[in-house]
């Protein structure tokens, strides 16, 4: 077709021509148009294939609801898929592409499918993938994958931010249309903190597409005053282009807002989109409602179109979307559409009404007008290749007639947009009245005002919205002031429901995106799927992009007639969040690539750099690996020398990482008793105790001490890497499982920096230290007791506890003070050659003394198969206990926990070689278990490691292979304690 557009008219700014391109053709539209409006006004009526079949599709309606016009926007990196048309805000250099056709839109081998048919109805995949069994991976599931999906997105990293914001508010206004607008204007008069969100560029919803009249002036320019007036008070926050997408419990709602989708790039410093997480005392549902189409033989054809969406690509957009038009309706409200039409120019050669009783001044003025009537008829097929060509209509005696026309303008009535009240589970229900399922219970502190709840008529709008905003101002403790509510003209909304021309000639369509015909329906009603949820699974009806806004109801229709059911009885499905899909992007915010968990650096950090650390992600943080001095080339030697100067001098490593939760409350004691295997609530004051932590299953979850500082207050620490999920596990504890206790769990892991000072010289660097600060003598802290004091006019805690198996202590500060620390206590060690540490010499003296860590602790260990079985208390209950005593996890055949050394000293172990018996063959049959950590001990001069093996300990002595096919290394080893260096403790008591 030939570009058509009126020359005048409409809500475009013609001042501001726009340039964008569809399939590689350079198009024209302006400021103010969608890229839908822009590709009717160029004569563009194809726009994409449907999915199962690829039938041509072109434009349906103009809004969110549209299943047909899915376009691909934009290339490279911001390619984005699968974007309706009809709320893309065109602007210059937009590019836009047809999707899911093959080679061209024109021409679509895929097409082939429509002949296919009868071997594609609802159900095939069920029925047609089951057998032979060994095509599923070779030829079913290949296939499937390439049929998947719709549009292509980008492979390359997004360039763009994203937002994530919080709003409170008295009110929240969902809709920015007639009664939306009326609600804002009553509850912000009031005083109340208003928030009006609408998902349009431009607010007044129907108002702008339609020829109304609200006192004295049209519809559209009530709207723009009305959105004026909001932005003139203080108290209203109005968010264009913003879609709330999901009701959520305790009046929180989510919304998305589009903040640069309507621009070539984001400006700088503005994100892309923005998600709103709105927590409002009350709201008011103002959505409107969505036109149904009717189910007739070629009813998916391009240039079959929504009749309101048709009035709204002319009165706003000023675009005729045809040349000759018809009307086909069981309602008042589509004879709109035709005066409209035929008031700019555009002929209508004919309103089909499936009515046979019309309003007498809507045939008056049709008549007036030249418009030909046939109420009682029927529209049973539509004509064309891949556009509008004609359409046959079947009279009421019976008669079949073709009529020549490029665009029908169909109306079935009109369906209240009622998903957001779903959300949280209220079941919508029928009215016979409206011939539409209407809200039920709205969620707590909702009000549902004009379409949104079947009022359709604009002055039933208007007075419902003004009153739900005026009592929801008042119900957060607002006065509404005296104020007229808008007058609206009058208008005709008559409807008689009609769901499907029974005997069409065609395939005649119910959800238009997902193929699913009329036949699919009938076909789920033989085979027993008449339930709508095994319909809408059967059939994949409502299972598309738009969620069935157009296509729900009239399946549920079809299967009403076709059970002989009423359609109170065979209910709806109900929606769940988003109501309109939403970018994952939008939902990540800031928390993606590094930012998706921000690295975190301890407080001395900065000196640790100072001193040339090398630095390893733990968790979430960089912690120093080790330490270089000028003339080390090797990590290995930098290792050995720190744990050497350690055991024989002393060392300092910052533990600040580590997981620290703050625990009070009377009931403290008791709460930890029943989260750790072994007992908490008889630790004296001024000790600490080593404790395990077990799942719900039985394995172990995490490992850690717990400091006793006053009868209700304890400091509990876990290892790096579990600390979050530690907390989580500990908060699911306190608030689910008992509820009832009297205990308050903060986590403090930022708050406090923390340093191990450990060696043989440790506590005479901490006397110098600390001074007169605190008594540190073995009377006042002996090993596992804890203080707190003053230090420097600061409050600091002093854990005497060894990972080392040296004579240590733990010294915790205020974080702000944390660099200071360090830096005082390299220089009170200073004498006694204090030396820096890193993790890597942490791990070989852990290793040395066989304390089980993450290699471990790998969610598949038990506390007995780590030695520590007979920590587990039988005085008391706790998490995991009764499962931790399964055969399977009591088995002595199960691996333990053991230590390794290789039989030739020289040879060096390596984490994750599988224990063999000498001679067996390598494979899992003779799989005994596995080396979990290793290290080069210097204080042994050769590697040492620990493992897991079938009856561990048991097999002291013995002379295994750890055979390791990925290095291609078999070695044999002894397995020994796992206490290699000082096993009698004494150094640990200094």
């Amino acid at each position: 077709m030939k570009p058509i557009r009126l020359p005048k008219g409409g809500l475009i700014d013609r001042s501001k021509p726009l340039s964008f391109t569809f399939d590689g053709y350079r198009y024209h539209g302006y400021a103010g148009d969608t890229l839908a409006s822009a590709l009717l006004g160029n004569g563009v009526r194809l726009v994409g294939r449907s999915f199962k079949y690829h039938r041509s599709r072109g434009i349906l309606t103009a809004g969110s609801e549209e299943p047909n016009a899915l376009v691909e926007l934009r290339s490279d990196a911001r390619r984005e898929p699968n974007t309706r048309a009809t709320v893309v805000e065109l602007f210059d250099g937009l590019e836009a592409k047809s999707q899911n056709r093959w080679p061209s839109l024109k021409f679509d081998v895929g097409a082939v499918n429509s002949l296919l048919s009868p071997f594609l109805a609802a159900g095939f995949y069920y029925k047609t993938f089951m057998r032979p069994a060994s095509f599923w991976e070779k030829v079913y599931e290949p296939a499937i994958r390439r049929a998947a999906g719709l549009g292509r997105a980008s492979t390359e990293a997004d360039p763009d931010v994203y937002e994530k914001l919080y709003a409170f508010c008295d009110v929240l206004v969902i809709g920015g249309g007639a009664a939306g607008l009326a609600a804002a204007l009553s509850a912000g008069r009031s005083g109340a903190r208003v928030i009006l969100c609408d998902e349009d560029s431009v607010l007044g919803g129907r108002l702008n597409g339609d020829n109304r009249e609200i006192g004295d002036e049209s519809g559209s320019a009530w709207a723009y005053h009305a959105s004026l007036s909001l932005d003139a008070l203080p108290n209203v926050r109005v968010l264009r282009r913003t879609t709330v997408f999901g009701v959520y419990d305790s009046g929180t709602y989510g919304a998305v807002e589009r903040v640069s989708d309507h621009l070539p790039v984001p400006v700088p410093h503005q994100p892309r989109q923005r998600l709103w997480k709105i927590v409002a005392k009350r709201a008011v549902l103002a959505t409107g409602a969505i036109e149904r189409p009717v189910v007739f033989g070629g009813n998916d054809r391009p240039g079959v179109m929504m009749a309101s969406a048709v009035r709204t690509y002319l009165n706003r957009f000023a675009v005729p979307a045809g040349r000759r038009a018809a009307i086909f309706t069981g309602c008042d409200d589509a004879w709109t559409t035709a005066f409209d039409l035929l008031g700019s120019g555009v002929p209508v050669e004919a309103i089909v009404d499936m009515r046979t009783e019309i309003d007498p001044r809507l045939a008056e003025k049709a008549s007036r007008l030249g418009a030909r009537v046939l109420a009682g008829a029927q529209i049973v097929q539509t004509r064309g290749n891949q556009d509008l060509k004609a359409i046959s209509v079947r009279t009421t005696d019976g008669r079949t007639s073709d009529i020549t026309v490029d665009l029908l303008a169909m109306s079935g009535g009109w369906t209240p947009n009622l998903a957001l009240t779903t959300h949280l589970g209220s079941r919508p229900s029928w009215s016979n009245t409206l011939a539409g399922f209407v809200p039920g219970p709205p969620p707590p502190g909702m009000t549902v005002a004009g379409a949104a709840q079947g009022s359709f008529a604009l002055a039933d709008a208007l007075r419902e919205g003004d009153a739900a905003g005026a009592a929801a101002a008042e119900a957060t403790g607002f006065t509404m002031q005296n104020h007229r509510v808008p007058q609206a003209d009058d208008e005709h909304i008559g409807s008689k429901p009609f769901w499907y021309v029974a005997d069409s000639r065609s395939k005649a369509f119910v959800d238009f995106q997902n193929d699913v015909t009329s036949d699919d329906v009938a076909l789920a009603a033989r085979e027993g799927f008449q339930s709508v949820e095994l319909l809408k699974r059967y059939t994949t009806l409502g299972m598309a992009t738009d969620q069935g806004k157009t296509s729900n109801i009239n399946g549920y229709a079809l299967m009403a007639q076709l059970t002989g059911r009423q359609m109170s009885q065979v209910g709806t499905t109900v929606f769940r969040p988003p109501y309109t899909p939403v970018a994952i992007g939008a939902l990540a915010g800031h928390h993606r690539g590094l930012g998706f968990k921000p690295t975190r650096l301890t407080a001395g950090h900065r000196w640790a750099e100072e001193r040339g650390a090398t630095f390893v992600e733990a968790g979430q943080w960089l912690r120093a690996q080790w330490f270089a001095q000028p003339g080390e080339t090797h990590w290995l030697t930098t290792v050995s020398r720190e744990v050497r100067e350690v055991r024989s001098k002393v060392g300092v490593c910052d533990v600040s990482t580590l997981g620290k939760i703050d625990v009070q409350g009377n009931d403290a004691g008791a709460f930890l008793d029943r989260v750790y295997i072994n007992m908490f609530s008889t630790l004296p004051i001024g000790k600490v105790r080593y404790g395990l932590m077990l799942r719900e299953d039985g394995i172990v979850m995490d490992d850690g001490t717990a400091a006793r500082f006053a009868p209700d207050h304890y400091i509990v620490s876990t290892t790096t890497a579990n600390a979050a999920k530690v907390m989580q596990h500990l908060e699911h504890a306190r608030q689910v499982l008992w509820p009832e206790l009297d205990v308050q769990l903060v986590s403090v892991t930022e708050q406090w920096s923390q340093y191990s000072i450990a060696g043989p010289r440790s506590r005479l660097l901490l006397a110098r230290l600390l001074r007169d600060s605190t008594d540190i003598s073995d009377t006042a802290l002996p090993y596992l007791g804890c203080i707190e004091f003053r230090w420097r006019n600061a409050p600091a805690r002093l854990f005497r506890v060894s990972f080392s198996g040296e004579l240590a202590y733990e010294l915790a500060v205020p974080a702000q003070f944390g660099d200071a620390t360090i830096r005082a206590i390299m220089e009170a060690g200073s004498e006694h050659g204090v030396v820096p540490y890193g993790t890597e010499a942490l791990g070989v003296m852990r290793i040395e003394k066989g304390h089980a860590a993450g290699s471990e602790l790998n969610g598949m260990t038990t506390a007995t198969d780590l030695g520590l079985g007979r920590m587990m208390s039988r005085k008391k209950d706790f998490i995991g206990r009764a499962l931790a005593t399964r055969p399977g996890l009591v088995d002595p055949e199960r691996p333990a926990l053991i230590g390794i050394k290789p039989v030739g000293k020289t040879a060096r172990l390596h984490g994750g070689a599988h224990f063999l018996a000498l001679g067996a063959k390598p494979n899992t049959a003779n799989d005994e278990g596995y080396v979990t950590s290793v290290a080069f001990s210097p204080m042994l001069g050769h590697w040492i490691g620990l493992g897991l093996i079938k009856n561990g300990l048991a097999r002291i002595g013995e002379i295994v292979r750890a055979y390791d096919p990925v290095r291609n290394r078999d070695t044999e080893v002894e397995i020994v304690s796992p206490i290699f260096f000082d096993p009698e403790g004494t150094r640990l008591h200094g």
